[in-house]
């Protein structure tokens, strides 16, 4: 069913009381097929939710059988995951039959609720609702069922962390041989998280709801699922072509192996999925067990940068030195002659732990009620060798403008142009003192031809910054455009800064930051002056020419940073370069803004 919030209005039904014990209070949610309703046991004096099925179905003997089969079934699952059953009524309301299915009442959010409000979630929060759900799948496929409509909607979520999977209103029983109730030519379950068997209608097993389930990962993730056509149709059919975009593009700081998992659950045969939920539930609290990288204490932010550098591929195992293809050299190796960092030690970041999971219900100092046998990873726990910290004392002047040595051109003059150069002077001095000598008494002295003017090439001035602007390619264009010329005022009390984004990864952008020009091509050295923390950012060139207008016509940084505090870095560009961009990729917090806390801050740029 899916949920639509109602608030408290009760016009579809006067007050009643289902067979003389479940009073009916108000109305919280409905969908196609039934309402869900606030309601009283007065047996047991306690508050229940009562599913009624609405009274144009309920005349539909078929449909009223299966909504009275759903109840039967959930009654025999007894998981903390899964909400309960505790009965199943029939009773005439207003003249009209209606049947009902008692549950036990959830106080929370539905996680659709949550995505429509955040669009993504934290990859702690998704491991977390991942192990839970694919927990109460495992018990209900132990049961010989498949809901066969996993999805957003019926997965519910309290604030102290529970996720409970409700909604098996179209479950089916695993090799069953009692009439389906449902037609072989409808597609049962919801377009978007509709499994390839599902699609074509094939017998299902509880590997199909674990399919829906990585969608369900995915979407969490992705902000979006990775198959969505023009109707329900195209997007039930979409999958049936195509692999889903590699979610390691769209969300590039995922803990090591947690897009590998989602990317298995969602392969098309159902063979080379994970075969149980207990199998999946397993290993994504492996992943969310991995040891974290963190050299400051701070678990606010990506698990996979603790563990794998910046611009690691996906299938990089964490602390594997990587060789560039055009230097051969590691990145601890290029750190001299790529960038410098000034006013504080860049450190790799960390865990989304409690700064990630201010958008999410679970963002309260408790720690979440275990479910299903499962608990959260606490962030920062002592796991796997010891990180030994970097003691070397932070620099305290801003970086020398001007290029590392290695990049310099060289100018010396050869030893055949220096020699020629002095016979030359030789040859002058010596004609000058042979005429001075040859004066006569009269102080008369023979004329001499002028030598003509000499024309001396002077080197041109080195390019500096001319313009800047901003660069927003998946947004609206524009990104605070009216404070841009402040990064080169010569004042560091001065900031550009981005809008205030709700998620501190610019909710699924590449990047937003400024664009250089340097009015001409040439060679330096590039600063940034950062003002906010924690920061991950990146720094691109491009040649003379048109300007790039998208991160894919940029092509590979010349720089990336990550640091816990505001501070300079810098970047030399050997190679010619006329339009500079520095583009954050995370921002940090910022109390100047409200609802949405996190902004970005650039003080100064400055060439050299």
């Amino acid at each position: 069913m899916s949920d639509s919030n109602s608030g408290a209005n009760t016009t579809s039904l006067p007050p009643a009381i289902l067979v003389q014990r479940y009073r009916l209070e108000r109305r919280l949610a409905q969908g196609g097929m039934a309402e869900v309703w606030l309601g009283t046991d007065l047996s047991l004096t306690r508050q229940v939710a009562v599913k009624l099925l609405k009274p144009t179905l309920a005349a539909d003997p078929v449909v009223a059988e299966r909504f009275r089969r759903e109840a039967i079934a959930v009654a025999q699952l007894s998981h903390p995951n899964i909400v309960a059953v505790y009965d199943a009524v029939e009773d005439i309301i207003g003249a009209e039959k209606r049947q009902a299915v008692v549950m036990q009442l959830v106080n929370g959010k539905s996680l659709r609720q949550l995505l429509d409000e955040q669009k993504r979630l934290s990859p702690d929060l998704t491991m977390h609702i991942g192990a839970c759900v694919a927990s109460a799948l495992a018990c209900a496929h132990q049961a010989n069922l498949v809901h066969r409509d996993v999805k957003p909607g019926n997965i519910l979520i309290t604030p102290d962390g529970r996720v409970l999977l409700t909604d098996f209103g179209i479950a089916k029983g695993l090799g069953s041989t009692d009439d389906d109730l449902t037609s072989p030519n409808v597609m049962m379950g919801t377009a978007k998280y509709l499994s390839p068997e599902q699609v074509r209608g094939r017998k299902l097993d509880g590997r199909a709801d674990l399919y829906s389930l990585g969608l369900v990962l995915y979407e969490c993730l992705a902000g979006r699922v990775p198959f969505l056509g023009e109707t329900d149709a195209d997007t039930a059919l979409a999958r049936l072509n195509r692999d889903p975009t590699d979610l390691t593009r769209l969300r590039p700081t995922l803990p090591y192996g947690l897009a590998p998992l989602i990317h298995r659950l969602l392969c098309r045969k159902p063979d080379d999925r994970y075969s149980t939920g207990t199998e999946v539930r397993n290993e994504l609290q492996r992943i969310a067990g991995q040891p974290r990288n963190d050299l400051t204490g701070d678990t606010s932010r990506d698990l996979s940068r603790g563990n794998t550098p910046p611009n690691t591929p996906p299938n990089t195992p964490p602390n594997t030195p990587r060789q560039s293809s055009r230097t051969g050299q590691t990145p601890t190796q290029r750190s001299d002659t790529r960038s410098r960092t000034t006013g504080a030690t860049p450190t790799v970041a960390s865990a989304t732990g409690p700064g990630a999971r201010r958008s999410s219900p679970v963002s309260s100092a408790r720690t979440p009620t275990p479910v299903g046998g499962y608990q959260p990873v606490r962030p920062g726990r002592a796991a796997g060798a010891p990180v030994r910290a970097d003691r070397t004392p932070p620099a305290t002047t801003r970086p020398r403008q001007q290029p590392n040595r290695k990049f310099e051109q060289k100018s010396t003059p050869s030893t055949v142009v220096v020699g020629a150069l002095l016979l030359i002077a030789f040859i002058v001095g010596l004609v000058l003192w042979v005429t001075m000598g040859n004066d006569d008494a009269t102080g008369f002295t023979p004329a001499s031809t002028a030598a003509p003017d000499t024309v001396v090439t002077v080197a041109g001035p080195t390019p500096a910054i001319t313009s800047v602007r901003t660069f927003d390619p998946d947004g609206d264009q524009q990104e605070r455009d009216d404070l841009a010329a402040l990064v080169t005022d010569n004042d560091l009390s001065t900031a550009w800064t981005t809008v205030c984004y709700s998620s501190q990864y610019l909710g699924g952008k590449q990047g937003v930051g400024l664009v250089a020009d340097l009015g001409s091509a040439g060679t330096g050295t590039f600063t940034v002056a950062i003002g906010s923390a924690p920061y991950q950012l990146k720094v691109f060139a491009a040649p003379e020419g048109t300007q790039p207008t998208t991160f894919s016509e940029w092509g590979e940084a010349v720089g990336s940073f990550n640091g816990q505090q505001a501070g300079t870095v810098a970047v030399d560009l050997a190679t010619p370069a006329r339009y500079v961009l520095v583009s954050f990729n995370e921002l940090g917090t910022d109390n100047a803004c409200t609802d949405n806390p996190y902004r970005g801050a650039i003080n100064e740029l400055g060439f050299a």
